[in-house]
C-alpha cells in the first residue's frame, strides 16, 4: 500500500528521514504545488490531492500544516488510514493567538526573512541531533518565501470547524506551536515538541506499525 507523506510549512520530505513504515508500505512524498492567488487552504488541499492515486487503497501522513491539508483531503477521499502528526484536524483547534493574528493580518506585515532567521536560530536551543539541526537549517534556508507567506495566511484564515470522521492524531505534550491543550489527539507522546518527527521518531514509528494495516 502506498503511504503519501505531506510535510509541514517551510519543510519537505527530509523531515521524514527517521520515519520507518511497515515493510508492506511504500512511501510517496508529495511535493508542494504553487498556490493560486488568495487560494484557501481547502482549495489548495483538493488540488494537491490530485497527486494521490485514489483508485487504489492508500494512506496519508500529514505533518503540521500537512496534517491540516490531510484533514481536508480525507473529507473527499477515503484513505485506509490518515495520520496527523503535530497538527490539528480543524480550524476550531487553532490557538486563539493564531486567530487574532489572522484577523489583524500580521502575516502580511512580518518579513518572511525574519521568520526564517528566527527558525534557524531556534535550532540552537532544541534537542535534535547535530545532523538533524543541519538538515532543518538547510530546509528553512531553501524554503520559498512566497509560499511561506501564502501558507501563513492560508492557515490563519482556515475555515473548517468540523474535523473529519476518522483519523489518527499523534501529538507531543510539549508542542510549542500547536499546544496540546487546544486539541484532542488519539496518541500523546510525553515531553515531545512540535518537531518530534525528527527526535522522537522511534515512538511515532511504533504507533505507525500499529495503525497501518497489514
Amino acid at each position: 500500500m502506498k503511504v503519501y507523506f505531506i510535510s509541514g510549512l517551510a519543510a519537505d520530505s527530509r523531515v521524514f528521514k527517521h520515519i520507518q513504515l511497515p515493510v508492506h508500505c511504500e512511501a510517496v512524498f508529495v511535493d508542494w504545488i504553487t498556490p493560486e492567488k488568495n487560494e484557501s487552504l481547502r482549495r489548495y488541499s483538493l488540488r494537491l490531492a490530485t497527486k494521490i492515486n485514489t483508485r487504489e487503497p492508500f494512506a496519508i501522513i500529514g505533518l503540521s500544516m500537512g496534517g491540516m491539508i490531510t484533514a481536508e483531503i480525507i473529507k473527499l477521499h477515503k484513505p485506509v488510514v490518515a495520520v496527523l502528526i503535530s497538527s490539528i484536524p480543524s480550524s476550531k483547534q487553532l490557538p486563539v493567538y493564531f486567530k487574532i493574528a489572522g484577523k489583524l493580518k500580521l502575516y502580511k506585515i512580518v518579513p518572511v526573512s525574519f521568520a526564517k532567521s528566527m527558525s534557524v536560530m531556534k535550532r540552537l536551543f532544541t534537542t535534535e541531533t547535530r545532523d538533524d539541526k543541519t538538515t532543518l537549517k538547510q530546509i528553512i534556508r531553501e524554503s520559498d518565501p512566497a509560499f511561506i507567506r501564502w501558507a501563513m495566511g492560508a492557515i490563519l484564515n482556515w475555515k473548517s470547524e468540523n474535523p473529519p470522521e476518522t483519523y489518527i492524531h499523534i501529538h507531543g505534550s510539549k508542542d510549542e506551536v500547536l499546544p496540546l491543550r487546544y486539541t484532542n489527539p488519539t496518541h500523546v507522546i510525553q515531553k515531545a515538541g512540535h518537531l518530534m518527527v525528527m527526535n522522537r521518531a522511534k515512538e511515532i514509528n511504533a504507533i505507525l506499525q500499529e495503525v497501518l494495516p497489514v
